[in-house]
């Protein structure tokens, strides 16, 4: 899945405006105005495989890990506030262990840090969306990349929590 995807359906989910969607975007670390929000949140030609019509948009703006890490950042500082900086981290340790592999598990522990979700709500969650997961599954896919139980989140499963997410807050 896409990043601009995420980002156009996490905003759906949790009916973001534009305006606090650029203010997200600045508590991450990133300016943004609001022309280029619109732009990152337009669908790619990628998005739509098999349809032959689709005109790819020059204004389109392709939204990269950093930038979508940076946006789950502000988004955690935005609905939890500013965290005071721990004196034993520097700027150098905290740059992210996430690659392209692992944007989706980067998404579930972010959302749940954001939305102060419990293991069981992250499970209701998976469960509105379509998709049945264990306790253990769960946790597997919430561990740091490199632990020996760490589990790889796919696309599907990262689309049917969001999905989860648009019937819990848009019900």
């Amino acid at each position: 899945m896409q990043n601009n995807d995420i980002l156009i359906r996490l905003r759906y989910a949790l009916d973001i405006r534009d305006k606090d969607m650029v203010e997200i975007f600045k508590l991450g670390g990133v300016e943004v105005t609001r022309d280029e929000m619109r732009k990152i949140l337009t669908k790619s030609k990628d998005t739509y495989e098999d349809e032959v019509d689709v005109e790819e948009s020059e204004d389109h703006i392709k939204c990269n890990d950093e930038m979508l890490e940076s946006f789950l950042n502000g988004f955690i500082t935005f609905k939890r506030g500013p965290q005071p900086p721990r004196q034993e981290q520097s700027k150098s340790e905290s740059t992210s262990e996430y690659s392209k592999d692992h944007i989706n598990n980067m998404l579930l522990k972010k959302l749940k840090v954001a939305l102060q979700l419990k293991t069981e709500d992250m499970l209701d969650i998976l469960d509105d969306g379509g998709i049945i997961v264990s306790k253990g599954e769960l946790g597997a896919i919430l561990r740091k990349p490199g632990h020996r139980n760490y589990k790889e989140c796919g696309d599907n499963f990262a689309r049917k929590f969001l999905k989860g997410l648009v019937a819990k807050y848009r019900g």
